[in-house]
């Protein structure tokens, strides 16, 4: 028998995943986890962009299930996400989450937002503002444009493809991975899931979320969208700068926790993030009932 043919892949605590049809839309993946109170306020979950609702946010998960009922769904084109023949945008993916939860009755929640989910938050919020009671965001900004040299990084974004779709990318993952988890990392264990997680996204959508989020600027409009909030910042991070971070939770008159690591935080200090999520959440869940 070939070496390590009986090799089981460890997956982490998941909470269960169904599909709803969304009319004229497709086919939308989604984790459900309802609490045991019946008045436990519910989050919606939303990731950042080529991740997956799991590979974003499971290391919160068991934090979260604790104490809220909580929603979290593959954008389009991202994880086991809808399929669509349109490219994407921003609001869609914000609209895709709308419809979904009106579909399943669920009247209210609280954003969780992390990157690319700030955005897509942002946008719940402005387009459907009846569903939210306060929103939290994660290593995310205004905007991603203002200077003249983000402009031209977002014209590349067409190259991400190929690398995505090539053969080595797989195998180059795992050791990336690895690499920035360091020996005996506890997130070690999943490497081998999360790299086949990865590999679950479309690149094509990829790709056009990329060019979307170069489009995108909350500049003028975020400061009056009046919903409690709060903010994790990541002050090691090099893909959306802390600058720019802070300039977010500003414009939403966030509670702010900041969170000494990079992008992938969620990853590299997975209790750390999960505990600070956990109580960003409950300062905006807090916030919103005396509200």
């Amino acid at each position: 028998m070939a070496s390590g043919a009986n090799a089981v892949m460890v997956l982490p605590w998941l909470p269960p995943g169904r599909t709803a049809v969304l009319p004229g839309r497709g086919e939308m993946f989604y984790r459900h986890h309802q609490h045991p109170d019946p008045e436990a306020p519910t989050l919606l979950l939303l990731h950042g962009w080529t991740a997956s609702a799991d590979l974003q946010f499971f290391t919160a998960y068991e934090h979260l299930a604790e104490e809220f009922s909580f929603i979290a769904v593959d954008h389009r084109g991202h994880g086991r996400g809808l399929r669509s023949p349109v490219d994407f945008e921003l609001h869609d993916a914000a609209d895709d989450a709308a419809l979904l939860l009106r579909e399943l009755g669920i009247t209210k929640v609280i954003t969780v937002g992390y990157s690319m989910g700030g955005p897509i938050s942002l946008l719940f919020a402005r387009r459907h503002p009846d569903l939210v009671a306060g929103m939290v965001v994660e290593a995310t900004a205004l905007e991603w444009r203002a200077k003249w040299f983000e402009r031209a990084q977002w014209k590349t974004v067409g190259l991400l493809g190929s690398i995505l779709r090539s053969r080595v990318y797989m195998r180059w993952i795992r050791h990336g991975i690895r690499r920035l988890l360091g020996p005996n990392h506890p997130m070690e264990p999943y490497v081998p899931w999360v790299a086949s997680e990865v590999h679950r996204n479309d690149v094509g959508a990829i790709v056009q979320a990329g060019r979307s989020l170069g489009r995108y600027d909350a500049t003028a409009w975020a400061r009056h969208l009046g919903k409690p909030a709060g903010a994790l910042i990541t002050t090691r991070d090099h893909l959306v700068w802390p600058r720019k971070q802070r300039q977010l939770a500003e414009a939403l008159d966030a509670f702010v926790i900041e969170l000494p690591d990079d992008h992938l935080a969620s990853w590299t200090s997975p209790e750390e993030f999960a505990k600070a999520t956990l109580r960003l959440v409950q300062h905006v869940a807090a916030a919103a009932s005396r509200g």
